[in-house]
Order: structure tokens, then sequence, then C-alpha cells
């Protein structure tokens, strides 16, 4: 697999850091993907599904959000991360064949902005593009509070979805997030990492390990995206 680093602007004054992890041979999809809050997109996560996709014939291609390129913990504010989703997917849809299909993802908060996204602008030229949406653990709420909903917006999804959950999210159980997701007008397809948290990670006790369940997880992704 081949890993390529390049800068793209998303304003006058600002760029983001992004790296295109190549797939060889190519089977005519990329998935662009989009870290959580808490980690850019070298953790070890997000490079561990860039790379067994890649490996399964998908183009990924990962971003860092402006504030996590300037090494700031705390994110930047809604607009500007809608922003720069809007720049990346337009930028990388510039660049694909008319034939390749492009998917947009993201791990918890980068997914629940590029579902904002997709919800509120989708004649934006990159937007546009985009024929499905794959969501690692969608944030339904902040932990300990389930009447902060951050649902409103999903029923303006008109894109294919893929939500891939945790059964023990704090930020939405099985139980939460099941039937939000199922009463969309769109066609949504599931995959519960069973007794997996917002990170996947399961109990010792289940015997299965991280990779065990990194493997469920990248498989049922690239056989959605590749389906």
């Amino acid at each position: 697999m081949n890993v390529r680093e390049h800068r793209i602007p998303v304003s006058p004054a600002v760029e983001v850091t992004a790296r295109h992890h190549a797939a060889s041979p190519s089977r005519q999809a990329t998935l662009v993907l989009a870290h959580g809050a808490g980690a850019g997109q070298t953790h070890p996560f997000m490079v561990g599904v860039a790379t067994a996709l890649a490996a399964e014939g998908i183009d990924v291609v990962t971003f860092n959000f402006p504030y996590m390129d300037a090494g700031r913990r705390t994110p930047d504010r809604a607009p500007v991360l809608e922003q720069t989703w809007r720049t990346v997917l337009e930028h990388v849809a510039s660049g694909l064949a008319p034939g390749v299909r492009l998917v947009a993802g993201g791990k918890s908060m980068g997914g629940r902005i590029a579902s904002q996204v997709l919800a509120a602008d989708p004649e934006h030229p990159g937007v546009a593009r985009v024929s499905g949406l794959v969501l690692l653990g969608y944030p339904l709420h902040p932990p300990g509070k389930p009447d902060q909903p951050r649902t409103a917006h999903l029923a303006s999804i008109a894109t294919p979805i893929l939500l891939v959950q945790g059964t023990r999210d704090a930020f939405g159980t099985r139980a939460e997030v099941e039937p939000v997701f199922t009463a969309l007008p769109t066609r949504v397809d599931f995959l519960f990492v069973e007794g997996g948290d917002h990170g996947f990670a399961v109990p010792r006790s289940s015997g299965r390990t991280s990779r065990d369940v990194m493997r469920e997880v990248t498989d049922r992704v690239a056989g959605w995206i590749l389906g």
C-alpha cells in the first residue's frame, strides 16, 4: 500500500493535512474518512481501518480538522468542521474518474459532521458525488445525557447509511440508535459489535481480540462499499 500525504486549503489562511491510502489494485471506490474529536488521522484506529480497506481495493483518504493540525485539543466550531468536510469532498471528487464510487465516513464526531453536511448541502459539488455514508460509532448524545440527542438533521439525509455501533456505546447503545436510524427515510444497514464500547473495545470475557473486532468491522465496511 502506498500512502501519500498532502495539504488541502480550506480557507485563504488554513490548510489541512490529508493522507491518501492508495489501494493496489483499486476496485473503483474511494472512502473519505474523518477522525473523532480526541485523536487525528494518525491514530491507530484510523490507520488500521484505512490500511485494511486499502487491502480490500478501496482507496481511503483521511484528513485532520484544522484544530487537530494546529495542535489544539478543543474541536473547531461546527461551521468550520462542516466547511472542512465540504472542501475535502470537493477536492477528492474533482480527481475521481466518473465511474468511481465516492463514500463519506467518519469515527464518532467525524461521521456526525459528515452526516450534517450531507443533510444540509446535498447540491454541493463534492457532496452531490457521495453515494454512501459510513458511521463508525455515531455519537447519538453526549455520555450520560440522552436528553441531548444529535438527531434533528438525520431525516434530511437521502444517502444510504451503514452504521457500525458497539452495543454498550456510552454515546448511544443499540437500544437507542437502532430505532432512530431504522425510522429514517433512506436505506440504513447495521453492524452491531456485541459488547463493544465507543471504540469497539469488547470485554476480555468475550473471547475476542481487538484484531478480531477490527476484522469484523472492516470486512463489513468493505463489503458494503463494494457490494
